[in-house]
């Protein structure tokens, strides 16, 4: 018997391409497993080239209608389009849940923190304006314009279905390309749900399309002629691998890899404060985030009283399946991956960390065969160990320690990540000079988890991020878009003619 909330494990996740749905001419499929249950809950399926290339064509066909759509009239869709997002949240949160196994709060939050970036591409027509100078030579005016590449390509993690693809598409159309979206096999209901909303929000169809799959389709999407720009987010040696194949194909790109967030704690920090924060960030989403707090640096005095902290509330949170009212954290993603993290727990023991609370055997009446693991800590970790070294991406959270802040800004800079970091403190002058000194992406101030708001741009510096440009906000306006500039000169009788020499200003 089914899950009440499943549907029939028959069920097909189909591709979206030319604005409906279409089954994959391959016959390879993946399972979609409800992580709190363990069972199946539907299929998907995987595209191989001749799929994603009917994708990229039907793209191709209707982008030229696209790009000279008014950046208005594409803002305008964008705006229905949230109107929609916002009716849906509800039912969008439920799918990541369902498929993924986050609470249901954290989902929505998800969701909302989406629906922020499609709100900043609705300023599109702003934010695609050239700059114009007179007069740069006798007659000549120079312009710029910014112009859509074409057909753009998202491949997204399984840890944000609804957020991480949000990041992507809406500044891709707004700014007048056309869109391929792979999303993990893992959750990928969400992205075709929300491909049936751009299309009733007025999408032109082909504009927007969606294709499944592993390896395969990836490959097939990176060594495309008809794609000019992909975007990625996932682990690092995927991260590396797409950026230096799509660099050999001459496409643009951008690759956010994995994390380890670092999170200095000084003597002088309200502890409790830090600790509450410290437990949400490592432990909230079961530890999947790429911006989750997995590495705390302890000061001086600071250490034991923090960690006694710390273990008390690791030792409070509810878990539990993610629609269930009451539950703080729910599963992980899948079972191979649940066995992976807690693999991380006996290594860390072997290496000679000091266990303080253990995850391993916690277990969820009537939900045994659900992929849930119980929060872990670690203290006395060192930079050697492979707890510290590898992107666990789990409820594992380690504490290490340094006698001042200058050692803990090098041990945070010595780390090949370099995604997020934060500092706890009550001291502006420890404050300033922490981000101004710690090579890292993205900083926080007594805040854990520092993802940029959607009109400021997300990404990582060192293994953290392939690439030059950060995704949303501003710097997505210049992924997704090429200039050009142009000079011109409407000749009269006083006009100097040209000649064969270099023309110079004046």
């Amino acid at each position: 018997m089914n899950h009440p909330r499943e549907p029939a494990a028959s069920t097909v996740v189909p591709m979206w391409v030319g604005g409906k749905p279409q089954a994959a001419s391959s016959k390879r499929a993946g399972e979609v497993t409800n992580p709190a249950t363990g069972r199946v809950a539907r299929k998907v399926s995987f595209c191989n080239a001749a799929d994603v290339d009917a994708a990229v064509k039907s793209a191709q066909r209707a982008f030229p209608a696209w790009r000279d759509t008014p950046a208005l009239r594409r803002a305008r869709i964008l705006m229905k389009f949230r109107e929609l997002l916002e009716a849906h949240r509800e039912e969008l949160a439920r799918l990541v849940t369902e498929e993924h196994g986050k609470t249901l709060a954290d989902a929505a939050g998800s969701v909302q923190r989406g629906i922020e970036v499609v709100e900043f591409a609705m300023g599109i027509p702003h934010l695609v304006k050239g700059e114009h100078s007179e007069e740069v030579g006798t007659s000549v005016d120079t312009h710029s314009l910014r112009q859509p590449l074409g057909v753009c390509a998202g491949i997204t993690p399984f840890n944000f279905p609804v957020m991480v693809p949000l990041w992507m598409f809406p500044m891709a159309l707004a700014c007048g390309n056309a869109f391929l979206l792979k999303p993990s096999e893992k959750d990928p209901s969400a992205s075709v749900r929300m491909a049936e909303m751009l299309r009733k929000a007025g999408l032109p169809d082909g504009v927007f399309n969606v294709v499944h799959g592993d390896k395969e389709c990836v490959d097939a999407i990176l060594g495309h002629y008809g794609i000019h720009a992909v975007s990625f987010v996932g682990s690092t040696p995927i991260a590396k691998y797409i950026y230096e194949t799509c660099a050999r194909n001459g496409k643009r790109v951008q690759a956010l890899g994995g994390a380890k967030n670092h999170a200095v704690v000084l003597p002088d920090a309200d502890l409790e404060f830090a600790a509450d924060a410290l437990i949400g960030a490592g432990y909230g989403s079961a530890g999947e985030r790429c911006m989750a707090i997995s590495a705390v640096v302890a000061v001086g005095a600071a250490g034991d009283p923090l960690v006694a902290l710390l273990k008390k509330k690791a030792q409070a949170i509810r878990i539990g399946p993610g629609d269930r009212d009451g539950v703080d954290m729910g599963p992980l993603v899948t079972g191979p991956h649940r066995n992976k993290v807690a693999s991380y727990i006996d290594i860390g023991l072997k290496e000679g960390a000091t266990l303080v609370v253990d995850g391993r055997g916690h277990r969820v009446k009537g939900h045994e065969e659900g992929f849930f693991l119980g929060t872990t800590l670690f203290d006395h970790v060192t930079p050697a160990m492979a707890v510290y070294r590898d992107e666990i991406f789990g409820p594992v959270l380690i504490v290490l320690r340094a006698d001042t802040l200058e050692e803990a800004i090098a041990l945070v800079n010595r780390n090949p990540y370099a995604n997020g970091v934060a500092i706890f403190t009550e001291s502006g002058g420890a404050a300033r000079r922490f981000e101004n000194e710690v090579g890292v992406g993205m900083v926080g101030v007594n805040v854990p988890i520092p993802v940029p708001v959607a009109f400021y741009s997300f990404g990582g510096w060192k293994n953290s991020l392939f690439g030059d440009l950060h995704v949303h906000g501003t710097e997505s306006v210049k992924f997704y878009t090429r200039t050009k500039t142009v000079t011109t000169r409407w000749p009269h009788q006083d006009t100097p003619a040209p000649g064969f020499n270099m023309p110079t200003l004046g």
